[in-house]
C-alpha cells in the first residue's frame, strides 16, 4: 500500500521471526504445494457439483489445476494418481465473501493490522500487494474447506479495492485469483449497527450523510472527466491515482459493495448506484427484504454479513438476522453468506456453520450450501473459476466425511488448482501438543 503500509508490514515478519526464535518453532504456516505435474483422479466418493446433481461413487479427474472430468468409472491417463475417496465427499471450496485474510492477524497488536488506510477517500488502495502469505490465518481457515476468500480494506468513505485470493501460494502473485474484485464503500449513515467496521458515523461533528453523498458524486464525476482527458491523444492530464482507481468503476467494469444494513441507507446505495450508472453489491442486508421490489429491479445481490447477528431494533424478533437468508431466496433476491460480522478473521473456518444455520431457520439445503459455494462465485464474478464442479473450472476441491454444513464433519484432504495442501496448522499443532500431554498423565 504506502510507505506506513510497508513499515507495519516490515515490523509483522520481524516480529514473527522473533517470536519464532524465541519458542524454538521453525515453520509455523505448512509451505505451498509445488504446481500439479501428472493426472490426479479422487476415485469412488461422492461428487457434489453444487451447480447440478452429486454423483455417488464417482470419479473426479483433474490434470494442471484444472477439472478435465467427472463421472464413473473413468477412463484415466497413463501415470494418473489415484486417491481413494470411498465413503467421502467431495465439495467445491467455500468461498468467503468478505474478510480482511492476510491484512490482519492478532487484533491487540497493530504492527500485524493492515487493512485500513489513513484519510477518507482511498481508492487507490489495492489489498492484493498487501497480503501477507505467512500468516497463520490462512492455514487456520482452509481446514475448514474455505480455500479462497475476498480480502478487504475497510475504514473511511472509500476504502479501496478488493481482491479474491486463493489460501495457499508463496506470494501474493500465486495467491490472487481475481486482483480487482470490488470498491468498497461505506455508506453514510447516522445510524451505527453492532460490530460495524469502519469509522463511527455518530460523531456530532462528522460531516451530514447529505454532504459525505455529495461528496462521493463530485468524485466520480471527477473520475469520469479525468477518464476521458485521459484518453485523449498526447494528453496533458497529470496521473491522479485516486482517481485512476475509480476508472473501472465508473466504467462499470468493478461493481462497488456498499456497507449498508438499515433499508434508508440501502435505498440510498442503491439509487446513487443507479443513478451513477455503476454495478452495486450490499454487504450487511439486515433490512434488504424492506427493499425487495428496488434490488430485484436493479438486481442487486446482498452479501448476508452473518448469521449469526444480534437484532438491530429492540422489537426485532430474537431471530430476524438467522431467518435473513431464508427470506431472501423466497423473494427471489441474490444473496451469499459471509461470517465476517460474527467470526472474524480468527474464525472464518466457521463459515459453513453459519450457511448451516441458516439451513436451520428454514433456507433449503441446496441453496445453503449454494450460498457458500456458487453464488459468492457468481456476485464476485468468479463463477468461470470457481464455485461448482464442472469441467474446465478450477480444481479447488476439497475432501470432508459429509456435510461441510455439519458441525460433526471432518475435513480430510483439500486441492487447490490441483495441488494438494497441507491442512495442518496452530490449531492442530496445539491439539497434538496437548494430547501428548494428558496421555502422558500429567
Amino acid at each position: 500500500m504506502n510507505f506506513f503500509s510497508f513499515q507495519r508490514r516490515f515490523a509483522l515478519v520481524s516480529g514473527c521471526w522473533l517470536a519464532s526464535l524465541a519458542s524454538g518453532l521453525t515453520a509455523q504456516v505448512p509451505p505451498p504445494s509445488p504446481p500439479q505435474n501428472s493426472p490426479i483422479v479422487l476415485r469412488g466418493g461422492t461428487i457434489h457439483t453444487v451447480s447440478g446433481e452429486s454423483v455417488a461413487e464417482g470419479d473426479l479427474l483433474f490434470d494442471d489445476g484444472k477439472i478435465v472430468a467427472l463421472g464413473t468409472n473413468l477412463t484415466l491417463p497413463a501415470g494418473t494418481q489415484v486417491v481413494d475417496c470411498r465413503g467421502l465427499h467431495v465439495y467445491p471450496s467455500l468461498i468467503e465473501s468478505f474478510s480482511q485474510l492476510g491484512l490482519t492477524e492478532i487484533d491487540s497488536v497493530p504492527a500485524t493490522i493492515d487493512h485500513a488506510e489513513t484519510g477518507s477517500i482511498n481508492p487507490n488502495v489495492h489489498t492484493q500487494v498487501a497480503i501477507n502469505p505467512d500468516s497463520d490465518l490462512l492455514a487456520v481457515t482452509r481446514a475448514g474447506g474455505v480455500l479462497i476468500a475476498l480480502s478487504a480494506p475497510t475504514g473511511g468513505l472509500i476504502a479501496g479495492r478488493s481482491a479474491v485470493i486463493q489460501l495457499d501460494g508463496w506470494t501474493y502473485e500465486d495467491m490472487t485469483l481475481l486482483p480487482n474484485a470490488a470498491m468498497h464503500l461505506t455508506w453514510p449513515s447516522q445510524r451505527t449497527s453492532p460490530r460495524r467496521r469502519g469509522p463511527r458515523t455518530d460523531d456530532p461533528n462528522a460531516p451530514a450523510p447529505a454532504d459525505r453523498i455529495q461528496e462521493l458524486r463530485s468524485w466520480f464525476d471527477r473520475a469520469r472527466d479525468y477518464q476521458k482527458l485521459r484518453a485523449e491523444p498526447n494528453t496533458q492530464q497529470p496521473l491522479d491515482l485516486r482517481l485512476e482507481g475509480l476508472g473501472d468503476v465508473v466504467a462499470g467494469k468493478v461493481p462497488l459493495m456498499i456497507r449498508a444494513d438499515h433499508a434508508a441507507d440501502i435505498q440510498s446505495a442503491v439509487a446513487f448506484a443507479v443513478e451513477q450508472k455503476v454495478k452495486c453489491i450490499i454487504l450487511g442486508g439486515y433490512d434488504a427484504l424492506e427493499c425487495a421490489s428496488l434490488l430485484k429491479k436493479h438486481d442487486v445481490p446482498v452479501v448476508v454479513s452473518a448469521v449469526y447477528r444480534l437484532p438491530l431494533r429492540r422489537g426485532d424478533p430474537d431471530d430476524y438476522a438467522y431467518t435473513l437468508p431464508a427470506r431472501l431466496h423466497a423473494a427471489g433476491i441474490r444473496f451469499c453468506i459471509s461470517c465476517t460480522d460474527r467470526s472474524e478473521n480468527w474464525n472464518t473456518r466457521n463459515l459453513p456453520f453459519e450457511a448451516g444455520t441458516a439451513m436451520g431457520f428454514g433456507l433449503p439445503a441446496t441453496e445453503a450450501l449454494k450460498a457458500v459455494t456458487l453464488y459468492p462465485a457468481q456476485i464476485l464474478g468468479i463463477a468461470n473459476r470457481v464455485g461448482s464442479i464442472v469441467p474446465g473450472k478450477d480444481a479447488t476441491v476439497f475432501l470432508a466425511t459429509g456435510s461441510p454444513l455439519d458441525t460433526r464433519t471432518q475435513i480430510v484432504g483439500a486441492f487447490i488448482q490441483g495441488r494438494p495442501v497441507d491442512l495442518s496448522n496452530r490449531h492442530t499443532r496445539l491439539y497434538e501438543k496437548y494430547q501428548k500431554k494428558y496421555s502422558s498423565g500429567k
